[in-house]
This record gives C-alpha cells, sequence and structure tokens, in this order.
C-alpha cells in the first residue's frame, strides 16, 4: 500500500503532468470560491465536496486505465502515463 501511495504522490504532484500555471489558476479558484462562500451554508460542501470528488474521479479513472496503461475516456497517451 505505501508503494501505491508514493507512486499516487509521485504522480499528482510530478511536474510533467501538468504545468504550474494550471495548478496554481485550479488553486486560486478553489480559494477565491472558497473565501466567497465562507460563512454561507455551502461552504462546507465546497471545501470537503470537491475534494472528495476529485479524489473519487481520480481512481475511477485509475481503475478504467488499468493503472494509467491502457486508453479510456478519450486519453490516447498511454505511454505518458507508465511508470519508469
Amino acid at each position: 500500500m505505501l508503494r501505491i501511495i508514493k507512486q499516487e504522490l509521485r504522480m499528482a504532484l510530478s511536474k510533467r503532468t501538468q504545468p504550474l500555471r494550471i495548478r496554481t489558476t485550479k488553486w486560486a479558484i478553489f480559494l477565491g470560491v472558497a473565501v466567497v462562500l465562507y460563512g454561507s451554508d455551502f461552504f462546507l460542501y465546497w471545501v470537503v465536496g470537491l475534494p472528495l470528488l476529485g479524489v473519487l474521479t481520480h481512481f475511477i479513472y485509475r481503475w478504467k486505465t488499468h493503472y494509467w496503461t491502457r486508453p479510456w475516456g478519450g486519453w490516447n497517451d498511454v505511454d505518458a502515463g507508465r511508470w519508469q
């Protein structure tokens, strides 16, 4: 299990999977909406629900691509997902 967690973290934190500007924009939008929703009834749903939805989507995609080795859902770059 520890090996899988290390591989997933390596994939998630890799600078080759997403450019820095996309990661920065993603976090800026998430935090900006969190600031706007702070104090409302939807704040907890946003701060907890959206990351959980992202993790669920990640693991479904990982399962359907057979651990990033087969294309599924429009992803054709199989070599990019192979571990070296």
